[in-house]
């Protein structure tokens, strides 16, 4: 079988949020994605629980900001890498890793003080091999921000 290999960060995209590339931390130890949103608004369109949200999908960069609405799939309980526990908007989204589509499950959260503005988690992983030591393995997206 043939298998992706992916460094432990690489570029993604998330087209159907219009996000063109995001820098991501491929993160093994959890268990679910995480994408940052800088404000998350439940509503609902159409008698459908949505969710929109703001992405700074630029590390550093508070000035680039991108606004998305997707389907809330699900609002759980999450623990961080602290141990610390929040609830969590879950949305299921389309993934572009190198030219590789694939549906994740994320969930939003406020990002704003992590160096990544999204995890990778495992159960996104699926016939990903990752090489810890390298990074960037399908190469830099092409954005205009």
């Amino acid at each position: 079988m043939d298998q992706t290999i992916i460094g432990w960060r690489e570029w993604l995209a998330l087209p159907e949020l219009q996000v063109p590339a995001i820098k991501a931390k491929i993160d093994t130890g959890a268990r679910t994605s995480a994408l940052h949103a800088f404000f998350v608004e439940p509503f609902t369109k159409e008698g459908r629980q949505m969710v929109r949200f703001g992405v700074h999908p630029l590390q550093k960069r508070l000035d680039v900001e991108i606004f998305c609405e997707a389907p809330v799939k699900d609002f759980r309980e999450v623990s961080d890498s602290g141990g610390h526990r929040e609830m969590r908007y879950v949305i299921e989204t389309t993934l572009l890793i190198g030219d590789l589509p694939r549906q994740i499950e994320m969930t939003l959260t406020n990002r704003d003080n992590m160096k990544f503005r999204m995890l990778l988690g495992r159960t996104a992983m699926e016939g990903l091999q990752v090489i810890p030591d390298q990074s960037y393995l399908t190469g830099r997206k092409r954005h205009k921000y």
